[in-house]
């Protein structure tokens, strides 16, 4: 499998817009984190999972409306896949890697 990459859609009216920051507005790194584990659930059909941070790094903030890019190359041994979100443009916005993990129906999430 070959490094992928798909748009990350964040709407311009996203609920964490309005506490983060008011009258300066930009995306919260947990939503950014959260928004990539979800796309790559989706992207690599691994259903249901839980994620274990490896690390991440920001360094652009992101607005609303911005048109993101999540990248992400394949898993490594380990499971772990890094990934990176940029800009349309190009600007690296953050980076990092998550290792995903089976849900158990036994455990409360």
């Amino acid at each position: 499998m070959n490094p992928a990459s798909c748009p990350l859609p964040i709407p311009a009216d996203h609920p964490a817009f309005a506490g983060h920051f008011p009258g300066q507005p930009i995306v919260p790194g947990v939503v950014l984190l959260d928004l990539a584990a979800l796309t790559l659930q989706q992207q690599l059909d691994l259903g249901a999972r839980r994620w274990q941070l490896g690390n991440a790094k920001f360094v652009h903030p992101v607005g609303p409306g911005e048109a993101l890019v999540l990248s992400w190359k394949p898993p490594s041994a380990s499971g772990a896949i890094a990934f990176a979100v940029q800009t349309a443009g190009g600007e690296p916005v953050a980076s990092g890697s998550l290792t995903p993990y089976a849900v158990d129906a036994n455990v409360p999430s």
